[in-house]
């Protein structure tokens, strides 16, 4: 259930939408609600998909360890959807095993102990100084990869919290998900079968430069490109969306934090907040809590928002430029983790 805004459905898509809704049915097995969130800014819909494509769904690293990082980062941002889809998709791949111990959290029965440790670092990538994060548990080389499919997850779970509900399944009742979870295993495993060509999402948008803070992806090419992509449309929602001031203001906060957010930190960033005009206090508190702490994003917020930025294209921006400014700092500490001399295991 999408909530707040009216995306573009699939049937009804044009131009660069459905060019990239095609892409996404074919590579992905459907066009699911975390891509129609995006698809009243049509650019950011083309970064979404190619950060996703590109880290997550092709290179060198298993597709089933990057799923699996998917789980456990959407465990940790306590994201029930994402949880659910993507241990879906490892049941889809025959690792239905892998899927209920992580999704459990029993994770010392997770079988394997590459595994589990990808599993660990993945839990940890909200708490930068984490002995997990010191050693990884990955070659440089699948770098990219890892920390790409991190950063995207962190940033898609934020998204997902505000504006979808519990689950892709479209009931929620308990006797019916079983059944409806097959027939998902069964759309989303011939799409993750089907041979796929790194870097073909690439074509939805013009080359950006990377931003230094997004330098991991460096070794990539492919990821590289899509991040810079992404990160230059994530910056032109933000300036449609949120007021220089406001942006200011929440970059400032992103600087300083450090994975933990307290309530005596939102009370006193909502002080400083309080001060703003009153359109400016509205967009404040929407980025804030969507970047910190997206549970604490209401309906109240969000119609507070909607009086004085009706637009869902404004409400879109708002939250993908909060909730990837939070992503991309997470992404900088898991890259001055990296210490390649450390990092001998190669997963396979």
């Amino acid at each position: 259930m999408i909530k707040y805004i009216q995306p573009v459905k699939p049937n009804s898509a044009q131009g660069l939408v459905a060019e990239v809704y095609a892409q996404i049915k074919q590579d992905f097995g459907a066009v699911t609600e975390p891509f129609l969130i995006h698809s009243p800014l049509p650019k950011l819909l083309s970064g979404a998909w190619m950060v996703c494509r590109e880290a997550g769904l092709v290179g060198i690293v298993p597709r089933e360890i990057k799923e699996a990082i998917a789980v456990a980062v959407s465990q940790t941002n306590k994201c029930p959807y994402c949880v659910d889809t993507h241990t879906i998709m490892l049941n889809a791949m025959g690792h239905k095993e892998v899927a209920e111990t992580i999704s459990s959290g029993r994770y010392s029965h997770i079988p394997g102990i590459e595994l589990q440790r990808i599993v660990e670092w993945s839990m940890a990538t909200t708490a930068p100084k984490s002995l997990a994060l010191r050693v990884p548990p990955f070659s440089q080389q699948q770098a990219p990869e890892i920390i790409g499919t991190a950063v995207f997850f962190h940033y898609i779970n934020r998204m997902a919290t505000v504006l979808l509900g519990d689950t892709l399944l479209p009931f929620n009742q308990r006797w019916l998900k079983s059944p409806l979870k097959q027939v998902s295993i069964r759309m989303f495993s011939k799409a993750i079968i089907k041979p796929k060509e790194a870097g073909s999402s690439l074509q939805f948008l013009p080359k950006a430069d990377l931003p230094n803070d997004l330098r991991w992806a460096k070794p990539a090419p492919n990821i590289a490109r899509a991040y810079a992509c992404f990160s230059m449309a994530i910056e032109e929602a933000g300036e449609y969306a949120l007021p220089q001031t406001v942006r200011s203001f929440i970059q400032e906060e992103i600087d300083d934090w450090r994975g933990e957010t307290s309530e005596l930190r939102l009370a006193w960033s909502e002080d400083a907040i309080s001060r703003l005009d009153e359109p400016y206090q509205a967009a404040a508190d929407l980025a804030l809590l969507a970047a910190l702490s997206p549970h604490k994003v209401d309906e109240k917020l969000v119609l507070d928002f909607k009086r004085h930025f009706p637009e869902d294209e404004k409400l879109v921006g708002a939250l993908s430029w909060a909730s990837f400014i939070a992503a991309r700092k997470i992404g900088t500490w898991l890259h001055m983790s990296f210490i390649p001399k450390h990092s001998k295991t190669q997963l396979v």
